[in-house]
Parts: C-alpha cells; structure tokens; sequence
C-alpha cells in the first residue's frame, strides 16, 4: 500500500485574519479576542465573542472523512445529552462540521477547569465513574466509520510507515524491521489469547492531556481520536510510576468504575500489548507529519540517531513486559 505524502503546511493559509473571518462567517460575532492552543494534528483558538469565550477547531485536511468527523461528533452529543462533563461542538445552521474556504472547522463552548490532580483524594474513583458512565454511552450503539483500536492500523501498518521514512538511520534499519515484528507477533498472539472481547465507541486517547477538572470532577476536552475498542484501553494510560503505584491507581480507578460499568478482566492481559500499539503508531505518526514545521520543532529529537537506538530497546523490553504475567488484577 503506497502511502500519500502529507501536505508539509496544511495550515499555511490559516492565519489569525481567516480565523476570525471563519468565526464571523457563521455567526459567531468574534471580538478580535484570539489565542492559539496547544495542538500538533489540528489548530485549536480560544476565541473571544460578544457575549462567551469559544473554541475553534480546524481540522488538519485529508486525515479524518466528514463522516468520521460527524460520527465524532454525535457521539460527543450524546455524552453530553447523557449529562457528561464533555466539549461537545456547537450546532449552527444544523450542521458541527463548518466549513470556511478549504478549511473544515468546529465551534465548541469554552470549558473551565484545571489539569486533574488525581492524587487528591477520591479523584481516582472519580475518574473511573465518569468513564464507566462514557463507556455506557458508548456501549449504546456502535461507529460505521471509525477507526477500531486494532493491530493492522496501529501496529503493522505504522511499522511501514517508519520503514518507508527518512528519520530511521539506515544502521538501524534492519534492527528496527526485526524487532517490530517479533514485538507485532507477540501482540498478535495476545489478541488471539484474549478470546472474543466486547468492543464499544471509545474515547481512544484518554490521557491526563484530554482532561480538565473542575468543581464537579472530570472535563472530557477531546475526542478526536475516538475509536472502537476495548474498554481498557481507556483506563491503562491513566497508570504510572513505579508497579506498586500503579497498582494502588488501579485499585482506586477501579473502584470508581465498577460503580457504574463492568469491566471483562481478560482485557488486562492487552495493557502491554495495547502500550506497544501505542509506541509504534506514535513514532509512525511524527516521522509521517515531520515535513510539518509544527513536528521537527515539538520533537526534536526524534531526528537524532541515539532517540532510535533507545527506542528501540524500549520495543525489545516490551516483547518480554508482554510474556510476563499481567501487573494489574481484577476482583
């Protein structure tokens, strides 16, 4: 399969003054107030408006269909509707998906909170109803045209992508090609091992990064990557630190989550197997958007050949993490 060579400045033509006409062609009465956010796959602006504080989201051209945006979207209303703390896109003329020249955009309301402190007491328990909660939602009907968490798309597919880049040194070229495959073997064996597994809608990228807090507990800011997959995969990335730390983590997140959800704890045995998916695509993914000014600047060091060198003992240690007994038990 013959991948396409990204645009290497999809956003060049999004200045501050198209944003603003963007804003003020459907209605949203921009004050001039902007401020660009944080965002490597899209561009995201706190906007200022005559009466509230919005959120323009430009989606980056060719990566998600207007059908897997809106199927985003409607999943994101109907968390909301479910009274789920979630930025769920504004609908204007009857449509979330705006479209402004070649741009595609989204209006979201402004959500307050702060980043999650989830050593505060009962924070953990929190967390885990409120994903509980989303995963019943999620559970309720399922995606046509998103993506599913699975090992052709993140794994083997992401591992041609990094063969096919320039940013593997070629010294390690081989090295790299034998390692992610003995590692894809064994996270394919996983899946199998773990038998037939309910999937549902998930959020896909659940990270301390995805989420605010504010006075009633979790804000749930972003769902662009949500996906069909395995509950866990929704709970595993929000564990660090040292085994028993992650353990205790578990303990408490768990605890919230059997609240309101049921968990399937075959599902623990794909956490090392789901990480590995998750290291593969996420260098795949830079050396496929590094012709993007925005990458080389936020990684750097993912040009330098000693980054690969200990990549690649990171991918050798998650072939044994796999082999070993799970680190995480249910009841």
């Amino acid at each position: 399969m013959v991948t396409k060579t990204p645009d290497p400045q999809p956003f060049a033509g999004l200045t501050p003054e198209v944003v603003l006409d963007a804003a003020a062609a459907v209605g949203l009465g921009p004050d001039g107030r902007m401020f660009a956010l944080n965002s490597y796959e899209n561009r995201v602006y706190q906007l200022g408006t005559d009466d509230r504080q919005l959120v323009l989201k430009f989606y980056r051209p060719a990566r998600w269909s207007d059908a897997q945006i809106t199927e985003e979207h409607q999943f994101t209303a109907q968390l909301a509707a479910a009274q789920l703390a979630v930025s769920a896109p504004l609908v204007i003329d009857g449509q979330t998906l705006l479209r402004y020249h070649e741009f595609r955009f989204a209006a979201f309301p402004w959500m307050r909170g702060r980043p999650p402190e989830l050593d505060a007491p009962e924070a953990r328990q929190m967390l885990g109803r409120s994903l509980a909660r989303l995963h019943q939602v999620g559970a309720q009907a399922a995606f046509s045209v998103r993506p599913r968490i699975d090992v052709e798309r993140l794994g083997w597919h992401a591992r041609r992508q990094v063969l096919a880049s320039a940013l593997l040194p070629e010294a390690l070229h081989e090295r790299y090609a034998a390692v992610s495959a003995a590692l894809l073997e064994q996270v394919s064996e996983s899946f199998s091992a773990a038998g037939a597994l309910r999937e549902i809608r998930i959020h896909g990228d659940c990270h301390l990064g995805n989420l605010l807090w504010d006075e009633h507990g979790p804000v749930f800011v972003d769902l662009d990557d949500c996906a069909t997959g395995v509950r866990v995969q929704d709970l595993w990335m929000l564990l660090s630190g040292s085994p028993p730390e992650q353990q205790r983590q578990w303990s408490e997140l768990l605890e919230g989550y059997l609240q309101f959800g049921e968990l399937d704890f075959r599902e623990l045995r794909l956490i090392e197997p789901l990480r590995s998916l998750r290291m593969l695509h996420h260098a795949a993914w830079v050396t496929h958007r590094w012709r993007d000014p925005a990458f080389p600047r936020a990684f750097p060091w993912m040009g330098e050949p000693r980054y690969w060198e200990g990549y690649l003992q990171d991918l050798v240690e998650q072939i044994d993490a796999i082999q070993d007994p799970p680190l995480l038990q249910g009841r």
